[in-house]
């Protein structure tokens, strides 16, 4: 494990006391490096609206993507229980788990995924969501990245209850909310990319994310330029 890029990412989690901070870009970030720094095959973020509701907030790709989703969909899988007690779930070979999530047991071996672990996002009593890692070959989960891997969470979740301490005429929920919004216009926005340039949804998703950031911008708001065309967005669009 590269000591430099976790310390780098610890410090990235925590630097959250900005006012442009962008909790979708912040998200990604956190399973982006579960996948690059724990061998996680995909990872995913799932938080909790206004209404105690789980929703997919970040995926290392759209794979992973569509499976948190169908879970929802199902009402049924690890992520949801480890949630709902906001402890931790670790399922090291999907294939005994049939009886108790069949559906989500047999779509994530159809997604080539053959053991995940769903890890709390919590301070205290107060959970917001959980951070989901899915591996490819089913066995024993590394002893040492599990507790990595929380520490993630961990971090990750108190710069989110931050927000709501720094922030105080806007609450945590209605973050939210405004970041559930801002996906769908990212969802928007990626479909959109990738049937004009005739790419994957993942590579529309880097192209506006590496955009973003070049030009020190909020994900959501370059999304939005694109969906209206308000923008010539040349760097984006060829």
């Amino acid at each position: 494990m590269d000591e430099r890029l976790l310390a780098k990412t610890f410090v990235e989690l925590a630097d959250n006391l900005v006012a442009d901070f962008d909790l979708i870009d912040f998200l990604r970030l956190l399973t982006d490096r579960c996948v690059g720094m724990l061998g996680a095959s995909a990872a995913g973020v799932l938080l909790a609206d206004r209404d105690g509701e789980l929703r997919v907030m970040a995926a290392s790709d759209e794979q992973v993507r569509l499976l948190e989703l169908f879970q929802l969909q199902n009402d049924e899988g690890p992520c949801l229980d480890c949630y709902r007690t906001g402890a931790p779930v670790a399922v090291p070979d999907l294939r005994t788990e049939a009886a108790r999530w069949p559906r989500f047991a047999a779509r994530a071996q159809l997604h080539g995924f053959s053991a995940v672990q769903a890890l709390p996002m919590r301070l205290r009593d107060e959970v917001v969501g959980a951070l989901n890692l899915f591996r490819a070959a089913p066995g024993p989960f590394d002893p040492v990245g599990t507790p990595l891997a929380q520490a993630l969470a961990d971090v990750a979740t108190i710069s989110l209850l931050q927000q709501r301490t720094t922030q105080r005429t806007t609450a945590l929920n209605e973050q939210l909310q405004t970041a559930l919004n801002s996906r769908v216009l990212i969802e928007q926005a990626k479909g959109k990319l990738a049937e004009r340039q005739g790419i994957d949804m993942e590579q529309a998703f880097t192209a506006l994310r590496s955009y973003a950031r070049a030009h020190n911008r909020r994900l959501s708001d370059v999304a939005r330029a694109f969906i209206d065309d308000t923008e010539p967005l040349a760097d984006l669009v060829s």
